[in-house]
């Protein structure tokens, strides 16, 4: 697994990101659905101050990438980690968010967060009121199809709360965390 920074992407591996991008979370109804959008999101990472990614690439192919957002000075919000369809299941993501929370070490920061929609149906929470006892309701969360949030447990992260309702009824934003 050889990964590099984003600002050491080529133009045509900024592009094969994008695709990624709309590829890999093509399930999930809040995402990046065209190139147009994606190319935005991904040159954000290039261009924004507050904004890094790396990218895990094979030869001149990306095969994935990371993202994080600083969110102040001892905090990162991981946003996104997508992998290309064809390549998951191979380690790559577990080795991106590693190379992450290496990177995030060095920076001195003490959390790194993340936000994991179920806007698509992967949890027992989907569709659900989560009102009135939304912490009761969290206790129970289960997979009912892959979802993110069990990647990530065994990865170290913490769920440490719900956004309920944030993508539209039942469709809820589960937080996770890690101490760095």
């Amino acid at each position: 697994m050889h990964v590099i920074p984003f600002g050491a992407t080529s133009a045509s591996q900024r592009e094969q990101a994008a695709a990624i991008l709309v590829k890999a979370l093509a399930h999930v109804p809040s995402a990046w659905h065209d190139m147009r959008s994606a190319r935005e999101e991904v040159a954000s990472f290039v261009i924004d101050p507050d904004r890094a990614a790396m990218a895990v690439v094979e030869g001149t192919n990306v095969l994935g990438w990371i993202g994080c957002i600083r969110q102040s000075a001892t905090a990162w919000e991981l946003h996104p980690l997508v992998i290309d369809p064809s390549h998951q299941g191979r380690g790559y993501g577990s080795g991106l968010v590693k190379a992450l929370e290496k990177q995030a070490r060095q920076a001195g920061i003490c959390t790194i967060w993340l936000g994991t929609d179920d806007d698509f149906g992967g949890t027992n929470l989907f569709g659900t009121d989560l009102y009135p006892d939304v912490l009761d309701h969290l206790r129970r969360l289960a997979p009912v199809d892959k979802h993110p949030y069990t990647f990530y447990l065994r990865l170290g992260y913490t769920i440490v709360g719900v956004l309920p309702d944030v993508g539209g009824f039942g469709k809820h934003d589960i937080l996770m965390a890690k101490r760095i």
